[in-house]
């Protein structure tokens, strides 16, 4: 059996960071596991080829939800990066750190050490911030760079003065100070390439001899002595391949994602002995929280036609796209060189709130039922409105012991009353931007969900024939005290109960950061490395925080 110090299983935005940091003194030798193959294919690299990624099953797991009520019987896909860099090589490439209150409350849920104060050192360490910021809260020599936005177009600017006319003031920096307000998004993009976890964090270290990289090599079982996590199975090359075992001589790091890491605890005996019991697993160590706690963001996307000025829809089909293709070729400018979208709104579903629960994003493009991967023929505009901390909760659990089938996974989007009661909100505030007064000259007509569509129950109606996940699931290994049943890791990140195993990934969040995950996740697994190697925690600077 080969044996390292540190096995890290899965090389999303997580494990790509892990594997750099844990490798980083020369001193441990460290394996990293990964499904899906290298981060090879071009649409990976050029930012706008993410729309080609949501569906390609080499390098994404494809998975799917169960219907629920709330989506009109419909089952959403929910994309899930399956290759090097994980979902960070096929996301919309945005970066938002979330409010420092998100993290305080981690901290007050008991967890400590997960403060504002305490988790900016690490988004500092780990962010190369280009163009202004304030250094007290950005970072200027980390492995991620990000940056501002090159690309004005004209609607963005109208969307803007139409939000500020709403009473959303303009904030420049909304992973700064402060998040409230109207914006331009923040991207992982540099000179018009994606800037993935495994391009920062990975592909600079892979070449250290102690760091061994497996890909195609898919997780099937925990190895466990007692209560202890020594090593884990898999299989190379898919269902039927040869199993193989590696051993840890420290610890296993779990970063399979927020699907993927609660499968295999399961499959390896380590979850709700429920659960375990109707697929005939031996319980090897009951921890009820394994898979609960599943929440998402949830939004309907309001699409607009527009007149007088072409869009992304233009720009990226038929001749414009030829066009858009050879300027990113040669100057790797232009509409292939942008993300998902281009401005970012945090606001109020109320004037009494204290912060910001509403998000709402907008790009100079609309998509063939609302979904980002077909742009519609005709020159559109959309608006996504979504609740920046869902109440509603799901879960996820295998549903055989074939680590090779897709987990059952049940988010129960805008079950909670107070869910849609803020989406609703936000959906009201989106049309009204659409239709104010710096949009008339551009706005051409509503397209979804209608001019006919006005009272709340249509609206709620649309939402659930329209609305979908904005791919931002978490929460499933919940992080908490031990005596907290429903929790899974410490705030260590380790499994309660056990010794030789972490879980660190999106599914430790133990609530909702107001925010896309990426730049959260990644923060937590350099936090993770110093816990890890026994690493005295970074501090803050004197901030007023």
């Amino acid at each position: 059996m080969e044996t390292y110090d540190y096995i890290i299983i899965g090389a999303g935005s997580a494990g790509c960071v892990l594997a750099n940091r844990l490798s980083e003194n020369g001193i441990y030798s460290v394996c990293l596991l990964e499904a899906g193959p290298r981060d090879w294919h071009p649409m990976i690299h050029i930012p706008a080829g993410f729309m080609k990624l949501l569906d390609n099953k080499t390098f994404n797991w494809g998975y799917q939800t169960e219907p629920t009520p709330w989506t009109a019987g419909r089952s959403i896909s929910v994309p899930r990066g399956k290759t090097l860099g994980g979902s960070s090589s096929i996301n919309g490439n945005i970066y938002s750190r979330g409010h420092r209150n998100d993290y305080n409350e981690w901290a007050q849920r008991g967890n400590r050490g997960w403060g504002y104060a305490d988790v900016l050192p690490y988004f500092k360490r780990c962010e190369e911030k280009i163009g202004e910021g304030d250094d007290r809260y950005r970072g200027r020599h980390g492995n991620l760079t990000v940056t501002n936005i090159d690309w004005a177009h004209p609607l963005c600017e109208a969307f803007i003065a139409g939000a500020v006319s709403q009473g959303i003031p303009r904030n420049p920096d909304y992973n700064g100070a402060g998040q409230e307000g109207v914006t331009y998004t923040q991207r992982t993009i540099n000179r018009g390439r994606r800037v993935s976890s495994a391009g920062a964090f990975l592909h600079p270290a892979k070449k250290r001899p102690n760091l061994t990289i497996k890909t195609h090599a898919h997780a099937t079982q925990l190895i466990m002595d007692g209560k202890r996590v020594t090593g884990v199975r898999y299989v190379k090359g898919g269902r039927g391949g040869k199993p193989t075992e590696l051993g840890a001589a420290r610890e296993v790091v779990l970063a399979g994602g927020v699907f993927n890491s609660p499968q295999l605890l399961q499959l390896s005996g380590i979850g709700n002995p429920e659960d375990l019991k109707r697929l005939g697993i031996a319980v090897n160590h009951a921890v009820t929280g394994v898979g609960y706690n599943l929440r998402d963001h949830f939004a309907p996307r309001f699409t607009a036609r527009v007149k007088g000025i072409d869009t992304i829809n233009q720009r990226a089909q038929g001749v414009g796209l030829v066009g858009e293709a050879a300027k990113w070729l040669f100057t790797r400018k232009g509409v292939l060189a942008q993300g998902a979208t281009l401005v970012y709104a945090f606001w109020r579903s109320h004037p009494a709130i204290a912060n910001s629960d509403l998000q709402l994003t907008f790009t100079p493009a609309s998509y063939t039922m609302g979904r980002q991967a077909v742009l519609d023929r005709f020159p559109g505009m959309s608006v996504a409105a979504w609740q920046q901390r869902p109440e509603s909760a799901g879960f996820t659990r295998a549903v055989s012991i074939d680590p090779f089938d897709n987990p059952l996974i049940q988010p129960n989007y805008l079950d909670h009353e107070t869910d849609r009661r803020v989406l609703l909100a936000g959906m009201k505030t989106a049309r009204n931007i659409l239709h104010s007064a710096p949009m008339a000259a551009f706005f051409d007509g509503e397209e979804f969900p209608g001019d006919d569509v006005q009272t709340d129950d249509e609206l709620m109606d649309a939402a659930k024939i329209r609305g979908t996940t904005t791919f931002h699931p978490m929460g499933t290994c919940r992080m908490g005290p031990e005596t907290d049943s429903s929790s899974v890791v410490d705030d260590q990140l380790r499994v309660h109960g056990l010794t030789g195993l972490r879980v660190v990934d999106a599914s430790i969040m133990p609530r909702m950061p107001s925010a896309n995950l990426n730049a959260a996740v990644i923060m937590i697994a350099d936090k993770a490395s110093d816990m890890i190697l026994g690493h005295a925690p970074l501090q803050a600077a004197e901030l007023d925080l």
